[in-house]
């Protein structure tokens, strides 16, 4: 059987593929930026520039024996890869892990390492100025950028809004709880059920004084502002549907196998996924092993047995800032609350930075 795999994607699932599978196959990983991004990273690098270089790990480091192509994917067919620049990558086996966009500083815009970097001083560098920060967003992004503001500048008031009713909808009552009054502790004014009017009239990220009203009537004057909220898939590459029909929402159905339907040679993992899941970096890595599992199988003219079933509640390690935060986690006898000491070190202290030191080596 031949061997070439085709990765679209080198996110959290597609690198940890590429890993796994490049001693036995020969990997091609497509992705258009020049790192793979640790996003976890992204809001303590806004807060401290100093240790923006933890988020980015040069693909090169990554694979020994496999190639690394710098370029999008703008088709993909049962046998291959078309590429913006025209090439075409034929594969026996495909993987789909183009993962999902979010507003920046959450995720970076530029594909560059260099460009990321200056734009995330100059946000920095905006943000320092500020004294009133308003964060749009109270899910895990909004909360955690607003807990890393307040470990650095303790001074500055950090006002969340979100129009929805409750934080963290079905995760244990007791995790919701600590983290209300974690932030009340951090001084964080959560403001929920709170619409604006309409948006503040700078640029996310722009410093500058607004004052915005709420649907209540209610006015919030600050002199920063950013978005954290609104994901969207990254699936434009098979609007033509020469491979399969994206869901409404971007995502391909996959089987449990993480096959996309319909092919027993094509798999996906990650956001791009139609799991009912919270698209969370750790499933990602999980549908990776599961995946690998299956190609190597098929590579070995053995049976595919690896199969991916979602866990029947959520979790999370939410970090506000790297000293503690709130956790759920899974355990035998269903969802564990974890302790604050175990979110600093699963997470918070280093926001993996380790973890991909030791699958890329260190960072430059």
């Amino acid at each position: 059987m031949s061997r070439t795999v085709a990765i679209v994607g080198g996110g959290y699932g597609g690198a940890a593929v590429a890993k796994a599978l490049e001693s036995t196959a020969d990997v091609v990983l497509i992705d258009p930026r020049e790192a793979f991004v640790n996003a976890a990273a992204s809001l303590r690098s806004l807060t401290r520039p100093d240790w923006a270089g933890n988020m980015f790990f040069p693909f090169e480091t990554l694979l020994t024996r496999g190639r690394v192509i710098r370029d999008r994917a703008v088709s993909v067919d049962p046998g291959g890869v078309t590429l913006s620049s025209g090439e075409r990558v034929a594969a026996d086996f495909i993987v789909l892990a183009t993962g999902s966009s979010y507003a920046y500083p959450a995720k970076p815009v530029s594909d560059s390492i260099a460009e990321a970097l200056d734009d995330l001083r100059r946000t920095h560098k905006e943000l320092r100025q500020a004294g009133k920060v308003l964060i749009l967003g109270a899910g895990p992004v909004g909360l955690e950028m607003a807990g890393e503001i307040k470990h650095v500048w303790p001074d500055k008031r950090v006002t969340v809004a979100d129009p929805a009713a409750e934080l963290l909808p079905g995760f244990e009552p007791q995790v919701v709880e600590d983290l209300h009054g974690r932030l009340d502790a951090l001084g964080i004014d959560l403001r929920l059920g709170t619409a604006l009017a309409a948006p503040p009239s700078t640029e996310p990220g722009m410093a500058g004084d607004f004052t915005v009203t709420t649907g209540q009537g209610e006015e919030i004057s600050a002199d920063i502002w950013f978005r954290a909220y609104g994901t969207s898939v990254n699936s434009d590459y098979l609007a033509d549907g020469r491979l399969t029909v994206p869901t409404p929402r971007g995502q391909v159905p996959v089987t449990e196998f993480l096959n996309v339907k319909g092919h027993d040679h094509v798999y996906a993992v990650g956001d791009i996924t139609d799991i009912a899941e919270a698209k969370m970096a750790g499933y990602a890595m999980q549908h990776a092993e599961v995946v690998a599992a299956n190609i190597t199988a098929r590579l070995n003219s053995e049976e595919p047995t690896a199969t991916y079933r979602p866990l029947p509640f959520p979790m999370i390690l939410l970090p506000l800032g790297p000293d503690g935060g709130v956790g759920q986690l899974p355990s035998p006898d269903g969802p564990f609350v974890a302790s604050a000491e175990m979110v600093a070190e699963y997470k918070g202290a280093d926001l993996f930075t380790g973890r991909f030191v030791d699958q890329f080596g260190p960072t430059a």
